[in-house]
């Protein structure tokens, strides 16, 4: 391969594309140059190369490498994996695209007055095990959860396509629910009021993708599919939920 075809291989591939490429050739023309970085290259020195330039170069490449590892690294940790991994194979832009997928609501009932009746270490501890056990579960179905408060919204098929996110998402449900029936044993038995969680999943056609600003961003969906899942949690005595 030539130089053009080492570069358009590098781009080409996700796990080397963030590697920084300074070119050094005896090609003259700023078309030859300007196509290298077009290609992906950080920079591009003629030919004699000067040494101390060279330098100063690798070490400015270098710091950006750095800062490009850090964001990467900042996704990973507050996006879920499979936003990271959207993000990493086809970049961050505003805006969403129609999806088939399945989406949940679920939240803590009489949240508030259990907030009265105990501190807030006790409060944060609650919410801190109720995500670990929800995550889990939904997570472990394929979910993504999106938003969290005292409840939490959770989107199935989006934005990784999921096989059967219906049945996903009724399966990580039902899950949810008996890791809540086994954290209430253990809050009885340390003289701890029970708590109740409300589930409300629908299927169908929703918008999804990234909403806010360049500067801040969050993936979510929105649509009647949406709208309706949230009504199934919060009117459950007229439509019907899961306990």
């Amino acid at each position: 391969m030539d130089g053009f075809q080492v570069l358009e291989q590098l781009s080409a591939d996700r796990t080397l594309r963030d590697l920084p490429v300074i070119v050094t050739s005896s090609l003259e023309g700023i078309a030859k140059v300007v196509r290298c970085i077009e290609l992906g290259a950080e920079d591009y020195l003629s030919k004699p190369v000067n040494p101390v330039l060279l330098r100063a170069r690798i070490g400015a490449s270098l710091e950006k490498k750095r800062l490009r590892d850090q964001q990467a690294e900042m996704v990973r940790r507050f996006a879920t994996s499979e936003v990271a991994q959207d993000l990493q194979q086809s970049g961050f832009a505003l805006g969403g695209k129609r999806v088939s997928a399945s989406v949940m609501f679920a939240d803590i009932r009489g949240f508030t007055a259990l907030v009265e009746s105990q501190s807030p270490e006790e409060t944060i501890e609650l919410l801190n095990t109720y995500y670990t056990l929800m995550f889990d579960a939904i997570s472990g179905h394929g979910g993504v959860v999106n938003q969290i408060g005292d409840g939490l919204m959770a989107v199935f098929g989006a934005p990784l396509p999921l096989a059967d996110h219906a049945g996903s998402a009724v399966r990580a449900t039902q899950e949810m629910i008996e890791m809540i029936e086994g954290f209430n044993q253990q809050r009885l038995a340390s003289n701890k009021a029970a708590i109740r969680i409300g589930i409300g999943v629908a299927t169908g056609e929703m918008v999804a993708g990234y909403t806010g600003t360049k500067a801040r961003a969050t993936y979510t969906c929105i649509g009647d599919t949406v709208n309706l899942a949230a009504r199934l949690l919060i009117r459950p005595k007229e439509i019907g939920t899961f306990r």
